[in-house]
């Protein structure tokens, strides 16, 4: 079976043989080598380029704070806490069951409905991993089920769908299109991604040495950047 054959007729795969750039901290003009974009979900998509939108699909933005205290049955909590991923602050999304799996697709599909309304191409689902800061209170199991949903929210939107994190996943036996992967030549793990989805990888690299590595090892397969980990628009913007 082809994969490419179950794909929404209007959904439209990564471009090769071009550059990525990784905007999530404010947007920027690219150079006309730069061919894909990707940016946060509230930022307009750069016309002329292929999209792909910022979709924290797994945990809290921490300026979304109020929102979910709206929605707080749909928040992960240990003791009557939130279970928060202390290296951003956010808290993690209650993945647990069948029926917030649905609700939780139900919000987060809307948004990925609005980047496509919005005119992005593809949507990247970031922290699919996040049932690993979970206290041991989600699955791996629950976590794929739920990123089962996310992938077919947005091919419903006509929208290419991103997995983020899970480095050795196989995110194409669930629907997944392409990847992004940060600091892969740091981890040494971007192989973990090219076995899988082959030139449909986007890397980020936030130390020289390592997007020196990746560069020399996957810049002739694969778009890699070198930014800041702000990603501040006046940051570092690198290129292989």
């Amino acid at each position: 079976m082809i994969r490419g054959l179950l794909l929404p007729v209007l959904l439209t795969l990564l471009p090769t043989g071009t550059d990525v750039d990784y905007q999530l901290g404010g947007v920027s003009d690219v150079p006309a080598h730069v061919g894909i974009v990707v940016r946060d979900r509230h930022a307009a998509p750069l016309e002329g380029r292929y999209d792909v939108c910022y979709v924290n699909g797994f945990q809290t933005q921490p300026d979304e704070r109020r929102f979910w205290r709206r929605h707080r049955h749909l928040v992960l909590k240990d003791h009557g806490r939130p279970v928060v991923d202390e290296a951003w602050g956010e808290w993690l999304l209650d993945v647990r069951t069948p029926a917030k799996r649905r609700a939780l697709a139900r919000i987060v599909g809307r948004w990925a409905q609005g980047c496509a309304d919005d005119g992005f191409d593809a949507v990247e689902y970031d922290n699919l991993d996040s049932f690993t800061r979970s206290h041991h209170l989600l699955t791996r199991t629950q976590a794929l089920a739920y990123a089962a949903l996310l992938v077919d929210r947005a091919h419903a939107a006509d929208l290419a769908a991103g997995q983020k994190n899970l480095a050795g996943f196989d995110g194409t036996t669930i629907g997944y299109d392409f990847a992004v992967a940060e600091e892969c030549g740091r981890y040494r793990e971007c192989s973990a991604y090219t076995d899988h989805y082959g030139d449909q990888v986007l890397s980020i690299e936030y130390r020289r040495r390592d997007f020196r590595w990746t560069c020399r090892h996957y810049g002739e397969e694969l778009p890699v950047v070198l930014r800041d980990r702000e990603l501040t628009p006046e940051g570092v913007h690198e290129w292989c």
